[in-house]
């Protein structure tokens, strides 16, 4: 009885708890060229963009790897349809980065299914049938802005000041990640005064201009602004600049881009930013170690780190910017 690869890979996945020796590397490296699709959310907003270019720089260095790129276009539905053209496709692994968590977790589940490993990149799917989930840790990211914050408002204990927060998505857990870390540090402090409800800016620079703008007019006092990414910092900061308080304003962002988070922060724009790691690198060399026959940790938490006007010359330097 002939049996095809599909089949093969099924087989060896069910018979894997009884025989781990009968699926080795030696067999799973025997291929030239391993195909790995990737579907990503969208192609336009600047973090994706690294995202995008720090996978592909990794795909680059491995010539076995040919790697298929699908823009989801920010629509679930099309995300969904790209991750079943890979299924028929056949290809031997699959990256996601999901734009949200259940309307991606049946397709997943369907590659899963049919033998083929799934690596989930940022945000995470509803169910733990998936091969390894790698990305940031949000709530840990939005604890040490909230940290930094009290610092420059005074120390623990001692900060004091009027906070606007503008959000990301109302609807999205890394948005409420943010946010929740941030107030572990800030609503210990008497002090610090938050002036807005959530609000939401989309994640756009634009939008959290038109947010600032409102609040700046409808209040005399603004002490800090912390933004869920460095986009929408950065347009709280213009909006205080077009209004002229742009220097009794400290602005704090998340994502870290070095032509982007990192310029605002070393032009004294932005106070600091903090690094949300773009998974995408690590996530190529994970599959590969997968498709050798290699066991791989369920779930990968990449470091955040505070870039502030001391280092951001030297990341900016790093990165061939300065």
């Amino acid at each position: 009885m002939s049996i095809n690869r599909r089949q093969f890979a099924k087989w060896a996945m069910a018979t894997a708890l009884i025989a781990p020796l009968a699926f080795n590397a030696s067999v799973a490296g025997a291929k030239d060229k391993y195909v790995i699709g990737f579907s990503q959310t969208t192609t336009v907003e600047p973090w994706r963009v690294q995202f995008n270019k720090d996978l592909e720089a990794e795909a680059k260095k491995h010539a076995n790897v040919e790697l298929l790129v699908a823009d989801g276009q920010d629509k679930t539905e099309k995300q969904v349809a790209d991750v079943e053209n890979f299924i028929r496709q056949e290809v031997d692994a699959i990256l996601i980065s999901p734009k949200e968590s259940a309307g991606l977790t049946g397709v997943v589940e369907k590659a899963m299914d049919a033998g083929i490993p799934v690596i989930v990149l940022d945000r995470n799917v509803d169910t733990e049938k998936y091969t390894q989930w790698i990305g940031g840790d949000n709530v840990v990211i939005g604890e040490a802005a909230g940290k930094y914050a009290v610092e420059l408002l005074g120390g623990k204990g001692k900060a004091k000041g009027t906070v606007v927060e503008i959000w990301g998505g109302l609807g999205t857990q890394a948005s409420h990640d943010r946010s929740n870390g941030f107030h572990k540090n800030t609503d210990a402090e008497p002090g610090i005064k938050y002036l807005l409800d959530k609000q939401s800016g989309d994640w756009k620079q634009d939008q959290a201009y038109n947010i600032m703008a409102t609040a700046l007019r409808n209040h005399e006092d603004i002490t800090l602004v912390y933004g869920h990414n460095d986009p929408m910092a950065y347009g709280a900061y213009l909006a205080a600049k077009d209004a002229g308080r742009e220097k009794n304003i400290l602005f704090i962002g998340v994502d870290g881009l070095p032509n982007e988070g990192v310029q605002w922060v070393n032009k004294g724009e932005l106070a600091a930013t903090f690094l949300y790691p773009t998974p995408g690198a690590e996530g190529l060399r994970q599959a590969l170690k997968v498709l050798a026959g290699e066991k791989v940790e369920k779930k990968i938490v990449l470091d955040t780190q505070a870039i502030t006007k001391e280092n951001a010359p030297e990341i900016l330097k790093a990165n061939g910017l300065q």
